[in-house]
């Protein structure tokens, strides 16, 4: 058995692109996607024809609708190649409006519905894990629409996105991992913070087991990986998205790999329940040198990509 089969006995797995034609060969449950993997993929010649045809269909339109239109063509295309849900984002520029996240993840899912998809089997509407996208996802998640919180670093995001009822959160392993190492510079001892003792792995695992322990239905996803061992090493989270150059390495590798999250054991953790109001949120975010960064370059990176695409399309 391979290790990307041997990592489905304990652990869903989705497919982190947009590159949908590539999907068969790994078959993942999901698919999760962003405004850098859509951008990335509108590039290559394949997919150039689906940027082409849908700026052609929706032409004389708002910039943001035609940016929602490719971005559920995209999302309608990975459907017929998975049996789950596809993650579409919500424009990263709104992180900080709870009323304009709201519009337009309405608009996003009444999009999926003209295309006859089953939305609340099949699709997350991702938002970032700011204050303001935490409360868009409470209010969406009351009308059935439900949430993938992305660009999540922090415990108090996870406690606060569990406490709104969220569907799935995605914690971003690699990107903690980065700021740590960035961080501890030529003192960083990178086989002494691999596989559990990894800080992505432990935030992840923190979260886990805290969800667990409290029978919070919140599914957890670790994303964003680096390397194989970030992976395996969270063998047991409820889902994990893995890009394709990764999914591959793990279906080329045989090496063991066992369960290292396991719900029935974080039940017997002793482990006090929390939450945040927003003062107590936005100040343990402070707190959180590394999850204020990596949320606020996320954001703008997440928005400059989308500034990109806006751009390409004026283009064409």
């Amino acid at each position: 058995m391979n290790q990307l089969d041997a990592l489905r006995q304990w652990t869903t797995v989705v497919a982190d692109t947009g590159d949908f034609r590539q999907l068969a060969q790994f078959k993942p449950q999901d698919a999760t996607t962003n405004p850098s993997l859509i951008l990335k993929a509108v590039q290559k010649s394949d997919y150039r024809p689906l940027l082409d045809e849908t700026i052609a269909q929706h032409k004389g339109k708002a910039l943001d609708d035609v940016m929602d239109h490719l971005l559920v063509r995209f999302g309608t295309e990975i459907l017929t190649h998975i049996p789950g849900r596809v993650s579409t984002e919500v424009d990263a520029r709104l992180s900080f409006d709870t009323a304009a996240t709201i519009a337009r993840a309405e608009r996003i899912v009444a999009l999926y519905h003209e295309q006859g998809i089953d939305t609340g089997q099949r699709l997350l509407i991702k938002i970032a894990s700011t204050w303001e996208g935490i409360q868009a996802a409470r209010a969406l998640e009351k009308k059935g629409i439900h949430c993938n919180l992305t660009l999540l670093f922090s415990f108090a995001q996870a406690v606060a996105c569990g406490d709104a009822g969220v569907k799935l959160i995605s914690p971003f392993v690699g990107r903690i991992y980065d700021w740590y190492k960035n961080s501890a510079g030529s003192g960083w001892d990178e086989a002494a913070n691999a596989g559990a003792n990894d800080p992505g792995v432990k935030s992840v695992r923190q979260i886990f087991d805290y969800y667990k322990k409290h029978g919070i239905a919140t599914e957890v996803m670790g994303a964003s990986f680096r390397n194989v061992g970030q992976i395996t090493a969270l063998a047991g989270s409820d889902l994990l998205t893995i890009s394709p150059d990764l999914l591959a390495e793990l279906a080329q590798s045989d090496a063991p790999i066992g369960q290292a999250l396991d719900a029935a054991a974080a039940k017997k953790l002793d482990l006090p329940k929390v939450s945040f109001d927003e003062p107590a949120f936005r100040f343990a975010l402070n707190e959180d040198a590394m999850a204020t960064e990596k949320l606020a370059e996320g954001i703008r990176a997440f928005a400059a990509d989308a500034i990109k695409l806006e751009k390409l399309i004026q283009a064409v």
